[in-house]
């Protein structure tokens, strides 16, 4: 790591430290996305990638691999990964072991290997491979989705995919759920609105909690028979419908599908972030309102489907947490695992360059973001999918975010963030 305090300004608090993870200029580096589980517990040593965007699309299969970054050693970093096709990474709760995919599919065919390694990038071994139909079902995946997502017990593994044949229109997407001690895997989610799931297992260690998992239904999107959002000149075609996605959560059994009472009211859209609030059963995500004209962040509590009615969900709990901030203008933000410190950026102002907010949470369910402090402008460009994706370790105590600012797409630490008031 090398210092970079020259990207602090007047604004930001004193004692606030810069520091530059990855510094090779001819290969872009990246963040994991915010709610990737790519922490170990003591917050000493997560995971970043080589060769990526952020978010997450490999850009050069021979420079691609995931890099260990050792906090305790002066950021020391360690490749872990040497497959062209890794991809979708998630670090055991307790830290020991670093999960992925090696993506080899095609569609309708190739095959798909899921992995591990001790987290130091060792003992590599190979726990399943998918080359056939999912059980009980006529559809190969292909197209993994770039965020995998682990329980809190460490037993269960989820990840999302494509699960067309490339030939046929309207395909549907869908959600695997890989049991790690059996080597066996279900299918409990698949439609052609699954697009962009963002799965996340909730991080409560309460045996029921601990099955939850968050996804996002983007319905009314549209994509080719390819599994593609994009047409031939790379313009998305259309990610949702005009009242917009809707956010849900499932038990991983495929039972107990629930709504967070979140956008689809023709006002209040869902952007499409969300992530849980530390190990809570509360999620939080970033909206987009038309009447006034904010991006704003509203915690909730999920409740029974009926129909997929966002905010207007019978029984949703919600609490605008950005209530006390004029002109909210939030889009991407994490928690620490106690669901207490919160990170977000802003948007992308020409003069500001997105800049990063640091804040406590309050109760759930009642309290706006309290103590809300700017910490610097990371001079991002906004540009070709480049967002600096702020997240916390799980402590709380140094956060993260990704910039271009130097010319290449590199991953950035701030040490030394304010302490409560």
């Amino acid at each position: 790591m090398i210092p970079r305090n020259d990207l602090l300004d007047e604004k930001s608090p004193e004692g606030l430290e810069v520091f530059q993870i990855t510094t090779d200029s001819k290969v872009p580096a990246s963040h994991l996305y915010m709610e990737a589980q790519i922490f170990t517990p003591d917050s000493k040593r997560l995971i970043l990638h080589r060769s990526s965007d952020t978010h997450g699309r490999i850009l050069s299969r021979t420079e691609n691999c995931f890099l260990l970054c050792d906090l305790a050693d002066k950021g020391r970093l360690i490749p872990i990964t040497d497959e062209p096709g890794a991809t979708s990474p998630s670090v055991s709760p307790d830290g020991s072991f670093f999960y992925y995919f090696v993506d080899g599919s095609d569609l309708g065919g190739g095959k798909i290997e899921l992995k591990r390694r001790k987290i130091d990038g060792t003992s590599p071994e190979t726990i399943m491979v998918l080359d056939g139909f999912l059980p009980g079902t006529k559809y190969r995946p292909s197209r993994l989705y770039p965020l995998s997502t682990i329980s809190s017990d460490g037993l269960r593994l989820a990840i999302s995919a494509f699960l067309g044949d490339g030939r046929t229109n309207a395909s549907p997407f869908g959600l695997m759920v890989f049991d790690l001690g059996s080597a066996s895997v279900d299918l409990i989610v698949q439609g052609v609105s699954w697009c962009n799931m963002h799965p996340q297992y909730c991080r409560s260690e309460d045996a029921k909690l601990s099955h939850d998992i968050l996804i996002q239904e983007n319905h009314g999107n549209i994509h080719d028979e390819k599994g593609s959002l994009r047409d031939g000149k790379g313009k998305l075609i259309q990610l949702a419908g005009a009242l917009g996605a809707d956010i849900h959560v499932i038990s991983d059994d495929g039972m107990d599908f629930r709504n967070m009472p979140w956008g689809r009211n023709g006002d209040e859209h869902c952007q499409g972030h969300q992530c849980w609030r530390g190990r809570s059963e509360w999620a939080i995500t970033s909206t987009v309102t038309k009447s006034v004209s904010e991006y704003q962040l509203i915690e909730g509590k999920a409740a029974p489907h009926v129909d997929h009615d966002g905010l207007k969900t019978a029984d949703g709990i919600r609490n605008d947490l950005s209530r006390n901030f004029k002109k909210p203008d939030f889009y991407h933000f994490a928690t620490d695992i106690e669901g207490n410190r919160f990170i977000s950026d802003s948007g992308p102002d020409r003069e500001s360059r997105c800049p990063l907010y640091f804040a406590e949470l309050g109760e759930a369910g009642k309290d706006p973001l309290q103590n809300i402090r700017y910490l610097l402008a990371p001079r991002i460009s906004w540009e070709k999918a480049l967002h600096p994706h702020p997240f916390l370790s799980p402590d709380g105590t140094k956060a993260f975010f990704n910039s271009d600012e130097s010319g290449t797409l590199q991953a950035y630490m701030l040490s030394g963030l304010p302490q409560k008031n």
